[in-house]
């Protein structure tokens, strides 16, 4: 028995190995279609790096705060930026968590405590149904409400909560009571090494209940002005927060108090040939996907949207495009089935069936618990991406 159990071990790791040879030739950043090409979020061209680009981003225009003063931070120090501008500016605001006294696990929430007391920023105990009941109380007493889930993985407890008290208690009182007040701050998706229980991105889960908003940032300077828009809308609003992106780069981001819009998709990159949609960090595979499509087909080109909120999401801006060029793309790292891509394409299949030139393509993450070991071939990385683009262009 002990051979038997020895030589299949051996005969399991020699099949892993034989397995990660295999995909090393897809990440190989020698090989088609990548070759040598620089990808992630690092080496990303939307981004606001440096002063000029605020001052040329003509929706910071718009806010009256691109000729502002600006810092360098990255998504982390972003959020911290706006819990502590709520903090300043309302006087009914809490924030609370497992661990965010201390700074929280990612240390979002560091020095808030002593800033503002323990009163007003604490810990709570580990019971993620305790977090969102205690945060509708404190929201429905008229507070601001500002509650984290220290991973998104674990708001599966609170689920009960958010969807049956949080997102129904308006309607259900005739507008007598309401927990608007209430904003969830959770970090979710992939960081390429968590596993079943530290990688999952449960947005279409939360996408379903009506009175819920849901929110994923790309970057610094949209995690703050998302955020501020989050903790002040006057519905219960989830961010997932894509963890991988809090210290991967860093933008200049003003100093002064903005709201990004809310259920307002924003174009990226301008194209003719396909519509490219997604949110979070796929953002950026997306980015390098077209850049090897536009690359290796010269003429072509694609349109990049961040849809920012997934509900209620701007179906308005993706339809445009895609009666544009009559192609669409949808990407995230949830699975496939019955995720969000799913019924982004149903809209746009509904609104758009007469110019479509092609099926939607969807490139997801696969319908099977998050690996490990075998991320990569989870993920819906550029290489899948591109190859998606490609079918769609020569359909």
């Amino acid at each position: 028995m002990l051979c038997l159990y020895s030589a299949s071990r051996r005969f399991g790791l020699l099949k892993c190995a034989k397995l990660r040879r295999a995909y090393s030739a897809v990440v190989d950043a020698g090989v088609e279609p990548v070759r040598g090409m620089d990808l992630g979020v690092a080496h990303s061209k939307l981004l606001l790096r440096s002063v000029a680009a605020v001052r040329n981003s003509a929706e910071l225009q718009t806010l009256g705060v691109a000729d502002g003063e600006t810092r360098k931070m990255n998504m982390c120090q972003a959020i911290n930026d706006t819990l502590r501008l709520t903090l300043t500016t309302d006087d009914t605001a809490v924030v609370f968590g497992e661990d965010v006294a201390f700074g929280g696990v990612f240390r979002c929430s560091v020095g808030l405590a002593d800033e503002f007391g323990g009163e007003r920023v604490f810990n709570t105990p580990l019971t993620e149904q305790g977090i969102a009941g205690f945060g509708i109380g404190m929201a429905a007493m008229g507070h601001t409400s500002i509650a984290e889930i220290q991973f998104a993985d674990y708001i599966f407890p609170a689920f009960d909560q958010l969807a049956n008290e949080a997102a129904k208690f308006r309607y259900r009182s005739g507008n007598e009571f309401n927990a608007g007040g209430l904003t969830v701050r959770t970090p979710s998706a992939a960081v390429g090494h968590g596993g079943h229980y530290h990688s999952q991105s449960p947005e279409a889960f939360f996408a379903h209940v009506p009175g819920l908003k849901v929110v994923v940032p790309r970057s610094a300077v949209q995690a703050k002005g998302l955020l501020m828009s989050a903790i002040r809308d006057p519905n219960p609003t989830i961010v997932f927060e894509p963890k991988i992106l809090y210290r991967s780069a860093v933008e200049q981001v003003p100093v002064d108090d903005y709201m990004l819009p809310l259920s307002q998709a924003e174009i990226l990159k301008p194209g003719a040939d396909v519509t490219v949609v997604g949110y979070g960090s796929q953002i950026y595979v997306l980015e390098n996907a077209i850049q090897m499509i536009e690359r290796d087909m010269p003429g072509v080109s694609c349109e990049l949207i961040d849809l920012r909120t997934i509900m209620p999401y701007d179906a308005e801006t993706v339809a445009q495009s895609v009666n544009k060029t009559g192609r669409m793309v949808i990407a995230h790292e949830a699975p496939r089935i019955q995720g969000f891509a799913s019924e982004l394409a149903a809209e746009i299949q509904e609104r758009c069936f007469l110019r479509l030139e092609s099926p939607i393509e969807r490139v997801c993450g696969l319908s099977l618990p998050h690996p490990l070991v075998f991320e990569r071939f989870y993920m819906p990385c550029a290489v899948r991406v591109y190859e998606a683009i490609k079918r769609s262009l020569n359909y």
